[in-house]
């Protein structure tokens, strides 16, 4: 069984609710306006790309990572985006979405197209395309995880302390209230919250009112209520691959045979997962809410982003030396003004033991 055939078999499992593969993707409208924010994330974006690509340049002695996702300096308002855009939005249809980076065996690399060929026309490189050992999708992310983490380990301790302190409280000192009959159904939803609890429980602030004592007790449930929101927060930095993109991979999939990882570029380190990965995770119900969740990104026009536990995957780099970055100003047409930011050096320290088990190569032929 090919790699096609293999994840062929894995979407299989993916809930219709969440990826339909019967139905043809929804046609994207073409951007009208650019705002420094988006010029922002795709320059990050541009920078964590050739990070990982120089990281392996510079270490592998057998391989070579080179430039291939579909990209360009133009951003919507300039003259030329609609064109590029929707032969962009062609080429999805025709071989799927392009991962960012190629690697190849350097016995198989073209030294006459180079280190960029994400402006060769496919049907130009097809044959090309088909010698790489694996195709990776570079996000990036504006956060360290480390300080992440640790800043969220202690905010989840304060709050479930607090949500403790709370429930202990209210029990002390307005049992006499919570005993009348029309409230006592509070009292065993009180005592069902603990440490293991925290993470589901769930209760409608009642509204009382009518007394000094009450608004006191009503208070303190909205203080309970507020601690547990903040607890059942998702705590952890993910890898975030859009719904609307997995049909686009598995087309690329199945036009090249060619394995699928996806890249998560942080300010201290990098993470990795497989496109078989992904399908596996977002196929287990009972990982939705721990391992991986589905949101609607508010930064992304609404679009709706699979999130998956960073640590789901394999580190992939154990150090990023920052970039430096400075601010860019660009005139657009009718004199409109965008200031954003540019992304230049830095360095990823690979793990290579981790980086050729999720490449399937053997460390001595890396």
């Amino acid at each position: 069984m090919n790699y096609y055939e293999q994840i062929r078999n894995l979407i299989k499992n993916v809930p219709l609710s969440l990826v339909d593969f019967s139905q043809p993707r929804e046609l994207a409208r073409i951007p009208t306006q650019a705002s420094s924010n988006f010029i922002t994330n795709k320059e990050q974006g541009d920078w964590a790309e050739s990070l990982v690509a120089k990281a392996i340049n510079d270490v592998s002695k057998n391989f070579v990572a080179i430039k291939y996702g579909k990209s360009d300096d133009l951003i919507a308002g300039d003259e030329g985006f609609d064109e590029f855009y929707q032969e962009f939005q062609n080429e999805l249809d025709t071989i799927g979405k392009r991962p960012d980076l190629l690697i190849f065996k350097k016995t198989d690399f073209n030294d006459q197209l180079g280190y960029d060929i994400s402006q060769i026309p496919h049907s130009t490189i097809a044959d090309y395309v088909k010698k790489a050992i694996a195709g990776i999708e570079v996000r990036s992310s504006a956060f360290l995880i480390d300080r992440y983490e640790k800043a969220m380990q202690i905010r989840t301790e304060n709050f479930s302390q607090f949500a403790l302190q709370t429930r202990d409280k209210i029990l002390a000192e307005y049992l006499d209230l919570l005993e009348q009959p029309n409230r006592c159904k509070y009292i065993p939803i009180l005592k069902s919250i603990s440490v293991e609890t925290l993470s589901v429980a769930d209760f409608k602030v009642p509204g009382w009112s009518s007394s000094e004592r009450l608004i006191e007790l009503n208070n303190h449930f909205k203080e309970l209520k507020r601690a547990i929101k903040e607890i059942q927060k998702r705590d952890f930095l993910s890898i975030t691959p859009k719904v609307e993109d997995i049909k686009v991979v598995y087309k690329w999939i199945e036009t090249f045979n060619v394995p699928h990882i996806y890249f998560q570029v942080f300010f201290d380190k990098v993470y990795g997962i497989s496109f078989e990965q992904i399908l596996t995770i977002i196929s287990d119900p009972e990982k939705e809410g721990v391992v991986f969740s589905v949101e609607a990104d508010t930064k992304n026009q609404n679009k709706t982003i699979i999130k998956i536990n960073s640590k789901s995957g394999i580190q992939i780099a154990y150090k990023v030396d920052e970039p430096e970055h400075k601010s860019v100003r660009k005139e657009m047409n009718r004199g409109r003004l965008l200031f954003y930011v540019t992304f230049k050096g830095g360095a990823a320290y690979l793990d290579v033991n981790n980086l050729c088990e999720i490449l399937g190569i053997k460390q001595n032929d890396f």
